[in-house]
């Protein structure tokens, strides 16, 4: 139970500090962009710090980026086949997601991550 507590409070503090610096931030736009992802991958970096040690959090974060990598591609693909080629919603987000699911797999499989 402490450890949800402690991602509970870690989790609501990192968010608030990204809140607050995407308020400030121009355009608004930023605000959602840094509201969630990052400061969920921070506050879980740092609870696995605490629990696992820094080596396994190092290797954590290398999927974190893996992943991160694998959105860009996939958000590329996604406005190339939704803008360009005139793709439906779902087609696009289906052929794209096939994208996200390579990349970060085939990053993971050739570079290591976490086990």
């Amino acid at each position: 139970m402490t450890e949800y507590v402690v991602r509970f409070i870690t989790g609501g503090l990192i968010v608030s500090a990204f809140a607050v610096l995407g308020d400030m931030l121009k355009p608004k736009s930023f605000a959602g962009l840094l509201g969630a992802a990052p400061s969920v991958a921070l506050a879980t970096l740092a609870i696995a710090v605490v629990q696992h040690g820094p080596q396994y959090a190092a290797a954590e974060s290398w999927t974190m980026i893996y992943g991160a990598i694998a959105l860009g591609c996939y958000s590329v693909v996604v406005c190339h086949l939704l803008m360009r080629f005139r793709f439906a919603a779902l087609p696009a987000t289906i052929i794209s997601f096939a994208v996200w699911l390579a990349i970060a797999f085939g990053l993971l499989a050739g570079f290591g991550g976490a086990a």
